[in-house]
């Protein structure tokens, strides 16, 4: 029996100490397992499955002479070059840009636009043709310079400081989740035929809210209050009937108006002025002499296209320059080898040795693998042949276009 009750004695304190037990929500901290097994585990199969780096056949322009410094150029008003991060947005940012130096040549003002304004209405104005298309739309991130005019004319414009798009502390956009959201929902749609325009719209837009915030209706900038509307006609004083796309092909007349044949150009606009090659470079040269900058469109991915000298040309071993022509351009276009990539800004040109060189604001990550530090970084310098050949659309304003 005393052994018994020196037993109990011994255990009672113990139970009602456990009584006493707390618990409490802690943050998870990792340990030698995630920090040290783990990281082993991760790294000895990164070197396993090490893939090879990839390789593009390219041009070797070591050792050759370019004018790849801004010094040289005669240059016209721009805001300073803007990464587009990870975001497929690259004609926001080029026709943005192009319309920031449109108002300081025609109204002295320095303004940075919102190029995400846009870019948020290009979106709902692409679901909106994918509900009246039933789903044949494509819904991506892609378009067109004179997308930007379009959603100015629709939407009006605001100022970045209004505008940004950027959530959670984030310093670059990056759209991919965006995306994901939009086309599986859009998938959705499809499948279930929910063909509801009102509904749709304010879907996405609920999606576009999450990733980039909410748009403004009205806003403060040079102390007073403003909506897009506004801000686009009585501070900005943007005209977009003003404004003229041109392209250079044989499949319409010259001098005539057609349409641009490209996935990006999904809302089938017919209005771009097509003239000869000729005149197309005689207008984009007149246009940088008398100070005006154009948005131009067209292919980034050539092997004469350097993202170590930022320059870009066409190698010999392509095509000849004497042989750079209209057939030769409609050629490379129509067996797609020419493609539509990418949105830049020009904005400067010099001559060199009787060749025209032109001086191209870029959003794209491809102008930055220079020095930081040095002038070139997030800009291209381009041999005429290259416009000829390579690139197909430009902006410009109509005053120039007899």
């Amino acid at each position: 029996m005393k052994n018994i009750l020196f037993s109990l004695c011994l255990i009672v304190p113990f139970v009602m100490q456990g009584q006493n037990d707390k618990a409490i929500f802690k943050s998870y901290e990792p340990g030698f397992y995630q920090n040290f097994i783990l990281r082993d585990v991760q790294l000895v199969n990164e070197t396993m499955t090490k893939q090879a780096p990839e390789k593009r056949f390219q041009m070797d322009q070591s050792g050759m002479d370019f004018p790849n410094d801004r010094a040289l150029y005669a240059e016209i008003w721009a805001q300073p070059t803007l990464s587009q991060g990870n975001a497929g947005t690259c004609w926001a940012y080029g026709g943005t840009s192009f319309f920031e130096s449109e108002v300081k040549r025609l109204q002295a003002k320095e303004v940075k636009l919102s190029e995400i304004y846009t870019v948020y209405w290009e979106y709902v104005e692409k679901a909106r043709e994918f509900v009246r298309t039933r789903g044949e739309l494509h819904f991506s991130q892609g378009s067109q310079a004179n997308a930007v005019t379009r959603m100015i004319k629709m939407y009006g414009a605001v100022p970045e400081a209004a505008y940004d798009g950027l959530l959670n502390g984030r310093k670059y956009h990056t759209h991919d989740a965006m995306m994901k959201e939009l086309k599986s929902y859009l998938k959705y749609i499809r499948t279930n035929s929910i063909w509801d325009e009102k509904q749709v719209i304010s879907t996405v837009r609920a999606i576009l809210d999450y990733h980039l915030g909410a748009v403004p209706e009205n806003f403060e900038y040079a102390g007073k209050t403003w909506t897009p509307e506004s801000f686009r006609d009585e501070y900005l004083k943007i005209v977009p009937e003003d404004y003229v796309d041109v392209m250079s092909s044989l499949e319409y007349p010259f001098h005539q108006n057609g349409k641009y044949d490209v996935p990006d150009n999904w809302w089938n606009c017919e209005e771009y002025l097509n003239l000869s090659l000729e005149n197309y470079m005689d207008l984009l040269n007149q246009s940088l002499e008398s100070g005006y900058s154009v948005a131009i469109g067209g292919d980034v991915s050539e092997a004469g296209f350097s993202r170590e000298t930022n320059v870009a040309l066409i190698p010999d071993f392509d095509i000849r320059s004497k042989d750079v022509g209209q057939k030769a351009r409609e050629f490379r276009f129509q067996n797609r080898s020419t493609t539509d990539d990418h949105i830049m800004h020009i904005i400067g040109y010099t001559k060199k040795k009787g060749v025209v060189w032109y001086l191209v604001k870029d959003s794209s990550s491809g102008s930055r693998n220079v020095d930081e530090n040095s002038n070139g970084f997030g800009y291209y310098f381009m041999h005429e042949d290259y416009i000829k050949l390579k690139i197909l659309t430009f902006t410009v304003h109509k005053d120039l276009i007899d």
